[in-house]
């Protein structure tokens, strides 16, 4: 049985020791590039309005769940198809999943999740966010945050395709305090440039 929501259980609040030590440290004499790939992962959080992605989310057993994505700048739906029935809606600064199947409902706030890292508006990848590790790759560009005063709360890594200098998100990755991985896998990322309608971000139960 599958937990309501990884991002809301304890079992899943993320730092364990390594990424904890990685966090305190951040990113030590970061480059002139890494800087500029810091400001582009900003710049794409705080622009993309409308996008949608389907996802696919492995869960630390190996489990699978899928779905639509749907974000705007601080504003984020997941709506599961399988296992079955569920959504999570994370604005405003809280987060609300809604498991269907069960007929449960789980609120909490957002200051103490992963997701809130990437959920201010706006976004700013520095002072109460530290960047802890940046890789680019060919085509690829991978950067991993937490919060600055209390890195305990967290690790979570983006993942983009970089191609002629356009990020796509392809990857939420998250590590838990005993090293387990949640990883979502996104497909057909697409941003409209307009932002989706306020009543898709509400925090009801109802829709």
């Amino acid at each position: 049985m599958k937990p309501a929501f990884p991002f809301a259980t304890r079992r899943l609040m993320m730092g364990g020791l390594l990424t904890l030590l990685a966090a305190c440290a951040g990113v030590p004499g970061q480059t002139p590039d890494q800087r500029g790939d810091i400001a582009r992962v900003e710049t794409y959080l705080n622009t993309s309005r409308g996008l949608q992605a389907g996802f696919v989310q492995t869960w630390p057993d190996g489990g699978k769940g899928e779905g639509m994505l749907h974000y705007d700048p601080g504003r984020l739906r997941l709506d599961y198809t399988t296992p079955g029935a569920m959504k999570l809606v994370a604005a405003n600064g809280h987060l609300l999943f809604v498991d269907h199947r069960r007929e449960s409902v789980t609120r909490m706030s957002l200051g103490h999740q992963p997701l809130g890292l990437i959920l201010e508006q706006p976004v700013h990848l520095s002072g109460q966010i530290v960047v802890t590790a940046v890789q680019h790759g060919t085509n690829s560009l991978q950067v991993s945050l937490a919060r600055s005063d209390s890195p305990s709360q967290g690790i979570l890594t983006l993942g983009f395709s970089d191609i002629g200098g356009t990020l796509s998100l392809l990857v939420i990755e998250m590590t838990d305090v005993e090293r387990q991985h949640i990883r979502l896998d996104l497909t057909d990322a697409t941003a409209s440039g307009q932002p989706w309608p306020d009543a898709m971000f509400t925090l009801s139960a109802s829709n």
